[in-house]
Order: structure tokens, then sequence, then C-alpha cells
């Protein structure tokens, strides 16, 4: 799901279900970290390292330990940025050389309505009129996962550029549908744009005033994820 999402510089390794996590060897720092796991989060913890290793070696890098940082935002090797997600049934890993992007943010999640009384605290006035406009549209897409799921990636692909929170309500985000053909798609997709109410991140000496990302509704599962270039790619 994620490889569709990304541009080709990017490496993207998934995980249906926990099978990564007997395969993972992980590293005593990485093994201290989960002492105080319940059963459930140890195994996302080891299969979505399982796939970020994958991906370090589909980029010719050796496997090293995945730590989490400020805000838990994951610790890679240098000269990588990169970004992890996982939810019930599924985790990935996006990676990449830092020569070639910026940073990159993906996530995903159940394909399945927001808790009653969430969107009213992850969405500004303006994303929720729109989407009262795309549920107009008849489509089967919980759009408050989909909004939400996209600022998620919005905020992994900002952090590592800023080192600061980016709140719910400091970008807006305008969603669109990609018109499918096909008279029973396996899949829904479309773009989004996010733009920045606050002053972006400096990359390459230009400003962001905005991000731009992918999203696709797949096996249940809503995906999203956006890419920040550098400056003349």
């Amino acid at each position: 799901m994620m490889e569709e999402l990304l541009p080709e510089p990017v490496v993207a390794v998934e995980s249906y279900g926990d099978e990564g996590a007997e395969a993972a060897s992980l590293y005593p720092e990485e093994q201290a970290l989960m002492t105080q796991f319940a059963a459930t989060r140890r195994r996302e913890f080891a299969t979505v390292r399982f796939c970020a290793r994958r991906a370090m070696a589909e980029l010719g890098v050796p496997p090293a330990p995945v730590l989490p940082g400020e805000r838990r935002a994951p610790q890679w090797p240098a000269g990588l940025i990169g970004s992890m997600t996982h939810c019930e049934g599924y985790s990935a890993a996006a990676l990449a050389h830092a020569t070639d992007l910026a940073s990159v943010g993906i996530d995903a999640e159940p394909h399945d309505a927001l808790p009653q009384g969430a969107l009213e605290k992850i969405a500004l006035p303006s994303e929720s009129a729109r989407l009262v406009r795309l549920q107009a549209q008849g489509l089967p897409v919980h759009w408050d996962r989909l909004l939400f799921s996209a600022k998620e990636s919005v905020y992994k692909a900002w952090f590592p550029l800023t080192g600061e929170w980016l709140d719910f309500s400091e970008a807006d985000i305008d969603i669109t549908v990609t018109p499918c053909s096909a008279p029973a798609p396996t899949a829904l997709s479309g773009t989004f744009r996010a733009r920045l109410l606050i002053p972006g991140p400096v990359v390459d000496g230009l400003r962001l005033a905005a991000f731009a990302g992918h999203w696709t509704i797949k096996d249940n599962l809503v995906g999203t994820a956006v890419t920040t270039p550098r400056a003349g790619s």
C-alpha cells in the first residue's frame, strides 16, 4: 500500500499481521524499551523495526537500532530520513537517503469512523465543510479518519525539519479524489495539500508554505504519505 503512495527514492516495506515480529532481531537497547510494554505493543514494536531494517538493507545501509527520540520520533542512522507506522494488523516503514528527500511521513489507520467527538478536536471549520462536500459524493470513505491520518503524516514530515510540535489546528488540509474509470475499484485514492497556518520550516534555503501528500483506501486500511522534496528536485 505505501509503495503506491511514495516516490521512487523512498523504499517502503510493510507487514500484514505480526509476521515480522518472529523474524525481528532486536538490539539490546530496543529490547530494554519493551520491558513495560503489553504483548500487543511488543509485537508492533518488533514488527515495524523488522520493516525498517529491511528498508535499510534495500538502501544499502547496515542494520541499526531504531530508538525513539524527542516526542518519540524515530532516530535514523546518519544519512537516512524515514517514518514508521502501525495499527492493528499492519506495520510499515519508509526510508530514503537524506540527499534525495528532506523528510517523509507515513500513517496507516483502520478504515473506520473516528470515535464520537474526535473530529471536532482535530478539524478546522474549513476542513469540516470540505468533508461534508466529500461525503455528498457517496463514496465509501470514512473522511474523518482520512483527515486524521493525513494530519498524522504531515506532522511526521514536519517534526524532523523543525523539532517542534504542529497542532491539528496549524495545518489546513484539502483532500482531492483521483477519478477512477473502473466500475468497481478495489481501492480509492487521491491527493491532499496541507497549507501551513504558521511559518513553515526552511528546506535548502526555501521556507515551505505547504506539504503535499497522497492517500489510499485499501484492504480496510487508510494509508497516507507525505514527502518533502529537496530544492530543485
